[in-house]
């Protein structure tokens, strides 16, 4: 039997390289295809979650274009509620520092609140440069 991962969830943002640069510094990501991107040979840059799943931080810009759905004209730029990101506490609790150190507001704590792995101990939402949404959880203790 094969698994099904998430494979990239796409961020409409107004300026990709600035929100390249927030998900690497602040959030703690790894940047992919930045430089492609700033040269002009991608379209977008993206931001490696885990070796198997990407955010891609694609320019509002190219929303119009991007009706996947025959018949749905208008519906790429359709809003996303949120994100999760699921890490250890150790990267929990850093993640919350860089995020107080660079001034982003963020919710107070959320507690048991299901995800993937069932509850949570702790969660946390805050959002990105362009508004979206990111919530950001621990499993273990």
């Amino acid at each position: 039997m094969t698994e099904t991962h998430l494979d990239h969830v796409v961020l409409w943002v107004n300026d990709p390289l600035a929100s390249l640069e927030f998900y690497e510094k602040t959030v703690g990501l790894t940047g992919v295809r930045g430089a492609e991107f700033a040269e002009g040979e991608v379209p977008f840059p993206s931001v490696r979650v885990s070796a198997q799943s990407l955010l891609d931080l694609a320019p509002i810009t190219m929303a119009g274009a991007m009706d996947a759905i025959p018949g749905a004209g208008g519906t790429a730029g359709h809003p996303v509620n949120h994100v999760c990101l699921a890490m250890d506490k150790q990267a929990f609790e850093a993640l919350h520092g860089r995020l107080a150190d660079s001034g982003v507001a963020v919710s107070p704590y959320s507690h048991n609140s299901f995800g993937a792995r069932g509850a949570a101990p702790r969660s946390f939402y805050f959002r990105d440069p362009d508004g979206n949404i990111i919530e950001a959880r621990h499993y273990d203790e």
